[in-house]
Formats: structure tokens, sequence, C-alpha cells
């Protein structure tokens, strides 16, 4: 008879395999010239939709200052536009651009394709590639239930 698993010791595991892989993945370069902030501030604005800079800054638990530098450079590549807020026009609102969107596309697709060849080339078996595969949702369910 197996004992069933520590929640706890579970997610301590998962805890340390993923912040491990999610910083590997960070620190390798990809094409796309999207700083960590650029990226975050981009992604944040595609899944909330148009919000002000303050209100990213608030998010990530940056200045607004820092926010705003951020913000600049990706107006000034054509990745975000300001436009006026619909329900305060005193305020405006930011949004992603769809060059901000295929931008953010291509850096996702590139990490994506360097974990794939990290899987391929014999350094997984079939059944662990399977394993894999099934835990992903698993992952982004725990996700959701944070």
């Amino acid at each position: 008879m197996t004992d069933d698993p520590d929640p706890s010791e579970v997610a301590a595991g998962l805890l340390a395999s993923v912040s491990v892989l999610v910083r590997r993945v960070q620190q390798i370069p990809t094409e796309g010239g999207l700083t960590m902030p650029e990226r975050t501030a981009l992604s944040l604005l595609d899944r909330s939709g148009p919000t002000t800079s303050s209100a990213l800054a608030r998010e990530v638990q940056i200045t607004a200052q820092a926010m705003g530098a951020t913000l600049s450079a990706l107006r000034d590549r054509g990745l975000v536009e300001r436009r006026p807020d619909p329900d305060d026009g005193r305020r405006a609102v930011l949004m992603v651009t769809d060059a901000g969107r295929q931008a953010l596309k291509n850096k996702r697709n590139a990490r994506a394709e360097l974990i794939a060849q990290a899987l391929t080339g014999g350094a997984f078996t079939p059944a662990e590639l399977d394993r894999l595969a099934a835990v992903a949702p698993l992952l982004e369910r725990l996700a959701q239930h944070l």
C-alpha cells in the first residue's frame, strides 16, 4: 500500500521545478528584441485589454516612472498605442497594436521552439513525453486555482 502524496511536498517540488524552467526560458535570448519588462507589459495588456499606465505599474509592482519608460519604448516601436479612455476622457488607456501582438506571438513561438528542441533528440523517452504532455493541462488548472 502506498501513502498518498503530501500536498506540501508536491507543492514544493512543483514550485522548484517550474521556477527553474521559467528562469531558464527567460534567460535564453530569442529574436524579437523585447526586454523582460516590455514583454511583461505587452502580455498584461494583451490579456487584460486596454488599461492605464498606472494600473499596469501597480499590477507588476513597479514605479509609475519605470512603467512609463517601458511603455514609451513600446509606443515608439509601434507595439502599444495610446487612446482616450472611453469612460473618462481626461485619461488615456494603452492597448496592444497588431504589431505588438505579433511580437508577443513571435517571442512565444521562439521560446516554445527552444523547449521543443530540448525535448527532442533522445533526451526524453516517448513515455516521458507522454507524461509531460499530461502534466501541462494540470499545471494550467493549478495556476487557475491560485
